[in-house]
């Protein structure tokens, strides 16, 4: 039943696509991994709204009603619950080392962090290690695929796609009979998603063609997971190629008008609410 229901919205989503091809392309050569631009576009657009109209109003009233401790615990609480994903891809990508340190990350966050509201693997020196099974498929040498917006999802390439799919089967969330629970820990995973991007709309809404600089700032973040392996700066790392992605957009776009220096991105900043809702 939860495999029919994972592929029934899958196609509702390449439906949809389908439906939406008809934007406007701007002037100007394009990308070569943005073959279906039109189609992604469109989807955009449409996320972009949703966004706007609902998620991110939400995010800032949660954002100034909650106190700031309470964030961290949610923020810690839902690292916590999905840390599954990562531990399965660390088997799956021969990591064996970073295997048994997450297994001990999550044994000390879920034991002493109190379920993982509180994070006293980091202060006991326990690295927090990011791994999922599109990166997975990508040391495995598979290629990534065209990109593709998702509706409701974001950003994504046709191999990080599927993998989300099995990422979704890999947290203990997608196992929970009760319907309540399984629905109010979505909804919180996507609330505590979406606020900690809030930092960034400030930057995305300043681009001359923000979804360019949407696309850039992905494939460059994705392309780094794959082929720029882990280390300890890896979250420096990231942000240093995100804000490099502002630059390469302008500069692809003649014309475009000089911009600000962005603000400062946080840890993990590329990534957009993309939870699938429970199944």
């Amino acid at each position: 039943m939860r495999a029919t229901s994972t592929r029934t919205r899958l196609l509702s989503a390449l439906c949809l696509l389908l439906l939406c091809a008809c934007a406007t392309l701007p002037p100007g050569p394009r990308n070569p991994r943005d073959p279906w631009e039109r189609m992604n576009r469109t989807t955009y657009k449409f996320n972009d709204k949703l966004d706007k109209a609902v998620l991110r109003p939400l995010a800032r009233g949660y954002q100034k009603v909650t106190p700031g401790f309470a964030q961290t615990g949610v923020r810690n609480f839902m690292d916590n619950l999905n840390y599954s994903i990562v531990m399965l891809n660390d088997l799956l990508q021969g990591q064996i080392k970073p295997f048994f340190s997450d297994t001990l990350r999550l044994v000390v966050n879920t034991t002493i962090g109190v379920g993982g509201l509180f994070d006293p693997a980091t202060r006991m020196g326990i690295d927090k290690n990011d791994r999922d099974l599109g990166q997975t498929f990508g040391k495995w040498g598979i290629g990534s695929g065209p990109y593709v917006v998702l509706p409701f999802l974001g950003p994504s390439d046709v191999r990080d796609a599927f993998g989300r799919l099995g990422d979704d089967f890999s947290t203990p969330r997608q196992y929970i009979r009760n319907p309540y629970w399984n629905y109010g820990l979505w909804a919180l995973d996507v609330m505590d998603t979406r606020a900690r991007l809030l930092s960034l709309d400030r930057l995305l809404d300043s681009a001359y063609d923000p979804y360019a600089f949407m696309r850039n700032a992905y494939l460059q973040r994705r392309d780094f997971k794959v082929n720029g392996g882990q280390s300890a700066s890896e979250d420096e790392r990231e942000q240093k190629l995100f804000e490099e992605s502002n630059g390469d957009e302008g500069a692809a776009a003649p014309g475009a008008p000089p911009q600000s220096a962005p603000p400062p991105a946080p840890p993990d900043s590329s990534q957009t609410p993309q939870t699938q809702p429970p199944q």
